[in-house]
């Protein structure tokens, strides 16, 4: 028989990719999947294969029978609603950090640790953060083969990041600024002024912003924080030194993660690309031609609907033998958030 799955959170954005990938994915499933979301979505009909499902709001009785329960709806409600479904038999797959430095839920990426799968007390497993999770799909191989000991990661998030919301901002406060060049170019806090910013802290057509996130302790935001504590719970390494900086960019989708990693070995760059070559997950675009151009690099532009990490630009520091400079790109809806979260649902199905 197959597995009963529900959706909760199926209209937003990454609940659309959860339910795409479901339908597609060789997972067999039991009739109809259970979607629900808010009271405000349901009667809602969504896509599902070659018909339409309708949307449930969330209750206690819509969790009956449910094998897997995916969970992208944020944290309030994953807290509210996942130990009530995983009380009713389901495991829960939460998108949310509601539960991921709990001792008790596995925070699994599919290629990194699905051996956490195996011991989850609670009935949950979560899900990492997006840009976490990119990285980890490229720093395990390393690990493995050299001995990680440091991290100093920049990021360069999509608005995406932010969900739909994020989106929508950036595409129309970007319509509205396109064809002002002269204030673009000389008089850029005006400009930053003329747009409305209410999902970011200021504009983020046209602009970086060194602000991803909540500040938390140590002037670093939440996410900064989510990119240190759950590497180390993922990777098990309780002690890895880990520098973030995390920073919002105009892309729709695609995170993108300029990485120095340090090990225990010396390395060297042929050493860095046999252990690269061959992970799962992961796609290798690196080359140079003759007179130096580049050939071949990530983009986050050019991850956006790729089920695939990529890694680039690997190269040896130019001051420590033991350490690598690298470039990683992600889609942060499928990777970084449903393609993941579809992919340990899979591995839960095949080990019963």
């Amino acid at each position: 028989m197959g597995i009963k799955i529900a959706v909760v959170g199926a209209t937003g954005a990454v609940g659309r990719e959860v339910r795409h990938l479901l339908a597609t994915r060789d997972i067999d499933i039991e009739g109809d999947p259970v979607l629900l979301a808010s009271a405000r979505s349901a009667g809602t009909k969504l896509a599902w294969r070659d018909g339409e499902v309708e949307v449930r709001e969330v209750s206690e009785d819509a969790f009956a029978g449910v094998d897997i329960a995916i969970f992208s709806a944020g944290g309030a409600r994953s807290k509210e609603w996942g130990p009530i479904a995983a009380a009713q038999g389901a495991v829960v797959v939460d998108n949310s950090s509601a539960f991921r430095m709990d001792d008790d839920v596995p925070l699994v990426v599919s290629e990194v640790n699905p051996e956490a799968l195996r011991t989850r007390p609670k009935g949950i497993v979560a899900n990492p953060n997006c840009t976490t999770m990119v990285l980890m799909v490229a720093v395990k191989p390393l690990h493995d083969a050299f001995g990680l000991t440091d991290v100093v990661a920049t990021s360069y998030q999509a608005a995406g990041g932010a969900g739909q919301a994020g989106i929508r901002e950036l595409l129309e406060q970007s319509a509205k600024l396109v064809g002002d060049e002269e204030r673009l170019r000389s008089r850029g806090l005006e400009a930053e002024a003329a747009v409305e910013a209410e999902t970011f802290s200021k504009a983020i057509a046209f602009n970086t912003l060194p602000h991803c996130g909540n500040f938390a302790d140590d002037r670093y935001t939440d996410e900064e924080w989510k990119l240190v504590n759950e590497s180390r719970k993922i990777l098990g390494l309780p002690a890895l030194r880990v520098s973030p900086t995390c920073v919002r960019v105009p892309v729709v989708v695609g995170h993108g993660i300029a990485a120095r990693l340090s090990f225990a070995e010396p390395v060297t760059r042929d050493g860095l690309m046999a252990a690269l070559e061959g992970a799962p997950g992961l796609v290798i675009e690196d080359g140079t031609g003759q007179d130096g151009e580049a050939l071949a690099y990530p983009s986050t532009l050019g991850s956006a609907g790729r089920d695939e990490v990529i890694v680039g630009r690997v190269r040896e520091d130019l001051a420590d033998p033991h350490s690598a400079n690298l470039f990683v790109a992600g889609d942060n809806l499928l990777k970084g958030a449903a393609l993941n979260a579809v992919q340990l649902a899979e591995l839960i199905a095949a080990g019963g």
